[in-house]
């Protein structure tokens, strides 16, 4: 029987279907890897904002990753045949949360953690609680493999104003100093979100470069970052390399974003259909 890569999704979820969870798991099938998930939040959430947030209580949510790691940790069950070779932590909401999650994960039972720093809705909601960041610069960045914020979440982890390649060394460096790995800094919001190149800028434990695409006039952007940390979760749990799957998680947001598809009266979800194994390789 043919053995399966599977990944492990850790945030919370979008109704609307565009972010979140649900933004994650297909991305997850999209690319031919099984994906598991550990809801840590709910949210009331359309294409137009979000509407209203509830958050998971903190011994479900040790439950559930309890759950999986009974199951699917090579650390629990010592088969490697069913392991969850990587996974990504995406919205999380408070410190509390932060700190439950932080704490059961600990050990790596998962294999290689991509971070996503969610912190605003596409919309503008506030997803992360101010008092949340510090938590999260505490005790999730030393844990990060990569971690993937777009400028603002950079710039609100690091305090630097991020303009120009310099600035953005400076706070993946700082970053880097706090633990992570690997950074992705995101650069979708350069020039207001108008500028007509994207540049993101990636910084390894060995190196940098940066990845650049076109800017699309489209409002269907929504879930973009999700979308990029669960592709390149998806692509670690194939055992690739971390600069090949960041590679591949530029090539697959970009098509996804460039071919939209007419979802709600809003910012409509990017188009997971065209991340599919075999139209980007």
């Amino acid at each position: 029987m043919t053995q399966i890569a599977q990944a492990l999704t850790i945030a919370g979820s979008d109704s609307g279907g565009g972010a979140g969870i649900q933004a994650d798991l297909k991305t997850f099938q999209m690319r031919g890897v099984y994906g598991m998930s550990v809801l840590a939040a709910v949210t009331a959430q359309n294409t137009l904002g979000v509407q209203a947030i509830h958050g998971v209580p903190l011994d479900i949510i040790r439950a559930q990753i309890d759950s999986i790691a009974a199951d699917f940790s090579f650390a629990e069950t010592r088969d490697a045949r069913f392991q969850v070779a990587a996974f990504k932590i995406g919205m999380l909401g408070t410190a509390e949360v932060i700190e439950c999650v932080a704490e059961k994960i600990s050990g790596k039972p998962f294999g290689r953690l991509v971070l996503d720093p969610v912190m605003v809705a596409k919309g503008g909601a506030p997803l992360l609680q101010q008092n949340a960041v510090s938590a999260l610069k505490r005790h999730l960045l030393p844990l990060a493999d990569v971690l993937t914020p777009n400028l603002p979440e950079a710039e609100a982890l690091t305090g630097i104003d991020i303009q120009t390649d310099a600035d953005a060394e400076r706070a993946a460096r700082i970053l880097q100093e706090a633990g992570v790995q690997t950074v992705v800094i995101k650069g979708g919001h350069s020039g207001g979100s108008q500028s007509e190149i994207c540049r993101d800028w990636v910084f390894t434990p060995n190196g940098q470069f940066t990845l650049e695409s076109p800017r699309f006039p489209t409002p269907h952007t929504h879930g973009t970052g999700c979308t990029f940390s669960a592709c390149l979760t998806a692509e670690l749990a194939k055992d690739e390399s971390v600069e090949a799957a960041i590679r591949t998680a530029k090539q697959c947001i970009t098509a996804a974003i460039s071919q939209p598809i007419n979802i709600g009266h809003g910012h409509g979800p990017v188009n997971h259909w065209a991340m599919r194994a075999e139209c980007v390789k």
